[in-house]
């Protein structure tokens, strides 16, 4: 790696390590990319260089955990494996990743829940990596065997990623060491999830299943 490519990524990371210091200590509203930069031992130019505003320092960190969560959960998964197996391990590496920013979770919470929030993981803003999160869910049931069914294949790696929101939220706000309670939550839920899976192919349970589907791709409109 070229020096001027590897000090820059450098100075990436420690511009976002800083923010998220920030964003804990004093909070989100009241930290600026002054603040940010003087903090970093940067100019505020150079700062405003690599990120435009301090939303783009959360975008940042959305991407530098999924790429993360990625190299953590491909090699893991293993095709011919059920699908609660294979949850586990997309669910459990993602809580791996995200452990180290525990302390910044509920400040992150109150960031993102707010109508106007640009950093929202359900916003336009985040459709990118919203998909690419999405997607390892969709390799997740690709491997999976036996195969969902196929009425609802193709939108489950969406109802699973929502899974993992639900699943995020109260790993922010589980306080037991080591967020134990947010591992059995997901050793006990992905099996269920599971056989809930193939019980979709019954038509009611089937139809349970599509009415969520068309209800998530209708608050889209």
């Amino acid at each position: 790696m070229p020096l001027t490519t590897a000090k820059s990524e450098a100075t990436r990371e420690l511009l976002v390590s800083t923010a998220l210091r920030l964003f804990r200590d004093v909070g989100y509203e009241k930290t600026t990319m002054r603040a940010i930069a003087a903090e970093a031992n940067v100019s505020t130019g150079s700062a405003y260089y690599y990120f435009a505003s301090k939303d783009d320092l959360v975008h940042e960190l959305y991407r530098t955990l999924q790429e993360e969560h990625r190299a953590l959960a491909l090699p893991l998964l293993r095709e011919g494996r059920n699908l609660g197996e294979l949850l586990k391990v997309v669910l459990n590496t993602g809580i791996d990743v995200m452990g180290p920013y525990h302390d910044f979770g509920s400040s992150f919470i109150s960031i993102a829940i707010k109508p106007s929030a640009t950093t929202s993981p359900f916003g336009s803003e985040s459709a990118v990596a919203r998909a690419r999160a999405i997607s390892l869910f969709r390799h997740a049931v690709a491997m999976s065997r036996p195969q969902p069914p196929l009425a609802i294949r193709n939108d489950l790696p969406e109802l699973l990623w929502y899974t993992y929101m639900a699943v995020t939220l109260f790993w922010v706000y589980d306080s037991s060491p080591g967020q134990t309670r947010t591992r059995r939550l997901i050793d006990q839920a992905a099996p269920l999830i599971s056989k809930l899976v193939i019980l979709s192919r019954l038509p009611v349970v089937r139809k349970i299943v599509e009415d969520v589907v068309q209800l998530i791709h209708g608050t889209r409109r």
